[in-house]
């Protein structure tokens, strides 16, 4: 007993001398053998622990981004291409354009589903189910030949996307990594993205949950005084709330609510649907041309992400059943076709706190998670709910693969050290609440 002490404390003291020497004399740190990996259903992102300074590293893809659109295209000639060029090229190649992998991973699914048949309407490529309910995305290759592809394989794509990147930027192979997962999460969707990491040659060292993840990127683990912590992940297709009990270093998700039809296609959905209106009540036509539809939703994308710091902003399109249309969106305007979606954020945060039976005057933190929580409109009305305003200093699109980072810098032993965060297994079931159908808001015109 006394040697195993006697070897950790050598340890120990060999990385902070390690640390110290390194800071002191400007030593390079060394190479990352472990890399933080969140595959996510809209985008994903890797990250590296960096030894002697402590910072996490976003690494940024060929494109300059550090959150990858979690989109893969096969190409008639084989090629395969991930990520922003992906998108670029979708709207020329919609069958053949596989995006949202992540909502099917490790899940079994049934024909006789209507909650399936919605989703197989809603994209544009085929999806199939195996003998055993795993969907499978059926790509056409060429003439009458097709290719069978799993989520997976989807995911393990994407990983290798990222990988390659930070192997680059590095100048060393990376072949561990921490891998972030929804806290609802049953063992076969853990199990399935694990697989998933595997498959882009990867060895999983820990599967982290990203309420977790996100609470670390913070360094809530380590901050006094607090015992509850919210995370609300509002992603580009879900919306997930966590409360986390934290004690002692140890986390522990205690309820878990959500909406998996609640997200940013969401309110582009509604932009989108009053835009059509538009063009048939001003231009007499009816929009029913695919690309067209997939241009006009990049552009109402693009339009949100501006509206986040704008109050205003222009979409210009050029559509091929149309010609040239110019559209001026106010975030009001925005704000008002989305009111009743907006509102509805707290549904799932009051639930979930219902399950845990605390109130929201006893949550300490608050946590956004996800692209969608950089909208104004979504961070008045959870910073309302509570009483207090959130947590925004992380990037929420970066917040849960920066958490993930510690983890993995932890595990590899980096310095300058930090306390490793410890999850305690917990089975619970995710209070689901649904969006019902419900009527648009209308708004004031200021186009043509």
């Amino acid at each position: 007993m006394s040697l195993s002490l006697s070897l950790l404390g050598t340890s120990l003291l060999s990385l902070l001398l390690a640390g110290y020497f390194a800071r002191k004399y400007g030593l390079p740190p060394p190479a990352p053998k472990i890399a933080a990996i969140d595959l996510g259903t809209t985008f994903s992102s890797i990250g590296i622990y960096q030894a002697v300074t402590g910072a996490t590293d976003i690494i940024t893809d060929e494109t300059g981004r550090q959150s990858i659109p979690s989109v893969v295209a096969f190409l008639s000639n084989g090629t395969v291409i991930v990520g922003s060029k992906a998108v670029e090229q979708q709207e020329h190649n919609l069958l053949r354009t596989i995006y949202d992998a992540k909502r099917f991973i490790g899940r079994k699914l049934s024909e006789d589903d209507p909650q399936f048949q919605a989703d197989r309407r809603r994209y544009p490529f085929k999806i199939e189910l195996d003998a055993e309910g795993r969907a499978l995305f059926v790509i056409p290759v060429d003439n009458n030949v097709i290719k069978k592809i799993t989520p997976e394989e989807v995911g393990g794509i994407i990983i290798n996307y990222l990988r390659k990147a930070a192997e680059k930027k590095y100048g060393n192979e990376i072949i561990q990594a921490v891998i972030s997962v929804p806290a609802e999460f049953d063992d076969k969707q853990r199990n399935a993205t694990v697989l998933a990491l595997e498959k882009a040659g990867m060895e999983s060292r820990r599967v982290i949950s990203e309420p977790t993840a996100a609470a670390l990127a913070y360094g809530l683990h380590k901050k006094k005084n607090v015992e509850y912590i919210v995370v609300v992940d509002l992603g580009g297709g879900t919306l997930d709330v966590s409360i986390l009990w934290l004690q002692g270093g140890m986390f522990m998700t205690v309820a878990m609510a959500g909406n998996n039809r609640l997200g940013g296609q969401d309110f582009n959905d509604r932009v989108q649907n009053h835009l059509i209106q538009h063009i048939a009540d001003n231009y007499g036509k009816v929009l029913d041309d695919k690309e067209d539809i997939q241009q006009l939703r990049l552009a109402i994308e693009s339009a949100k992400i501006q509206l986040t710091t704008l109050p205003v902003t222009n979409i210009d399109l050029n559509l091929r059943s149309l010609g040239k249309m110019h559209y001026r969106l106010t975030r009001e305007n925005f704000e008002l076709l989305n009111e009743d979606l907006f509102e509805s954020i707290t549904e799932p945060i009051e639930a979930a706190l219902n399950d845990a039976e605390i109130k929201a005057s006893e949550i300490d933190e608050i946590v956004l998670v996800g692209g969608s929580t950089r909208i104004p409109r979504v961070r008045s009305v959870v910073g309302r709910y509570f009483g207090k305003a959130p947590n925004h200093g992380v990037d929420p699109e970066l917040a849960v693969v920066t958490g993930a980072s510690v983890q993995a810098g932890v595990i590899g032993g980096g310095w300058p050290l930090q306390v490793s965060a410890i999850e305690l297994p917990v089975k619970r079931r995710k209070h689901h609440i649904f969006t019902g159908q419900k009527k648009s808001n209308q708004v004031v015109e200021h186009s043509r």
